[in-house]
């Protein structure tokens, strides 16, 4: 069982695939991708090898269809809750009450169950105008747009609906963003306003948003919104994670050098997994889940390798690179 349905547990099933492993692939969203789909499907991705950038949409789509030929059992919209041990491997049940026997489980959760951070006002609006994800852009073209936050995410969005939008202005509770500085040099050449050291007071609307109140100082402004666009961040939570006895630091899972958590069978990898030198890229998530899978398999079958060999060995049959392609 992989745990965590993002882009490293993905290519962690199709390494299981590979070693002739039956998958189940867990995760609490709805949609595989994790983060990427979640949060920024449309944004390019840069720290894939092979690609110079990449959508994060097409990435997951990519992934999918690496792992396509060993058929995965995605079990979508269930979180990992209650972890049972004995003699033949694990009972994982899941918060819709699914229950999953399994030999090995490899962890990619992420960060976690991640929670968006809410707005001060207008919680009510969510689903008639105010959204905290912007996974279509289309839906946003001749829309006035406001985007609360100073992040990466939120001036990801503001640039990316730009060309689109009828308009787009962001509001920020600081003068300073947090964004990469070349982000925010972007954004400063575009027709977006930014609105700096205000914050959206007001929200209205029936049914959906017509017009948000922005105050800045002791002014209030209200203008014309359509989409009101939450980045305000979010929490993080690894929740019944944290009763299964593995060693967690600082919401970490400490792993060895094979992906290897305190709990025999349960193996770790992607940025919930922390060690001396860790570095938080999807790269090395890409590199510790194929160790941990492949050590994985080693566990479950002692007379093997954990090293899988030349790929092109397992190719399936009719692919590119198979014996019989």
């Amino acid at each position: 069982m992989i745990v965590g349905a993002g882009p490293v547990g993905l290519f962690g099933a199709y390494y299981a695939g590979v070693r002739k492993l039956s998958i189940a692939v867990l995760d609490s969203l709805e949609e595989p991708g994790g983060q990427i789909t979640a949060m920024y499907p449309e944004k390019a991705i840069f720290d894939v090898a092979g690609f110079p950038a990449i959508r994060g949409r097409d990435l997951v789509e990519q992934l999918l269809a690496q792992a396509a030929p060993f058929s995965p059992d995605y079990v979508l919209g269930h979180q990992a809750v209650g972890l049972e041990r004995g003699d033949g491997g694990f009972a994982v049940t899941t918060s819709r009450g699914l229950r999953i026997e399994t030999k090995a489980i490899v962890i990619t959760g992420g960060i976690g169950t991640f929670t968006p951070r809410p707005l001060p006002t207008g919680g009510e609006y969510l689903g008639r105008g105010l959204v905290h994800f912007v996974p279509d852009p289309s839906v946003y073209t001749g829309q006035n747009v406001v985007v609360v936050g100073g992040g990466d995410s939120a001036l990801d969005w503001a640039l990316m609906l730009e060309p689109i939008a009828k308009s787009v202005t962001i509001v920020h509770r600081r003068a300073e963003f947090r964004a990469h500085p070349h982000s925010v040099d972007l954004l400063r050449a575009t027709p977006v306003e930014m609105v700096t050291d205000a914050q959206i007071s007001g929200v209205r609307g029936d049914p959906n948003i017509t017009e948000v109140d922005i105050t800045i100082g002791e002014t209030v402004r209200t203008m014309a919104c359509d989409k009101l666009v939450a980045a305000l961040g979010f929490t993080a939570n690894l929740g019944p994670l944290m009763e299964w006895g593995i060693d967690i630091q600082k919401r970490q899972i400490m792993v060895d050098t094979m992906g290897r958590t305190t709990v025999p069978g349960i193996y770790s990898a992607g940025d919930i997994v922390d060690y001396p030198g860790k570095v938080k890229l999807i790269a090395t998530g890409f590199g510790e889940v194929a160790t941990a899978v492949n050590n994985a398999a080693h566990y479950l079958n002692p007379h093997i390798s954990a090293f899988p060999g030349h790929l092109s060995d397992y190719a399936p049959v009719g692919s590119t690179g198979s014996p019989t392609a």
